[in-house]
């Protein structure tokens, strides 16, 4: 998922270096999302497995 979000932020950084505006407020929205979506997952996996406690 960071790697998608990562993809999509090189892409709109290009595309706004080429002048591509609307391309480029596209792609930095989606990476914008995606991370949001990592961040939420993370929390969510950290949470679960300090729930459960030591087990392996």
């Amino acid at each position: 998922m960071l790697s998608w979000s990562l993809t999509f932020l090189v892409l709109a950084l290009i595309a706004a270096v080429f002048g591509f505006s609307g391309i480029a407020v596209a792609s930095a929205g989606i990476a914008k999302i995606l991370f949001f979506v990592f961040l939420v997952l993370l929390i969510v996996s950290a949470l679960s497995r300090a729930m459960r406690g030591k087990n392996p």
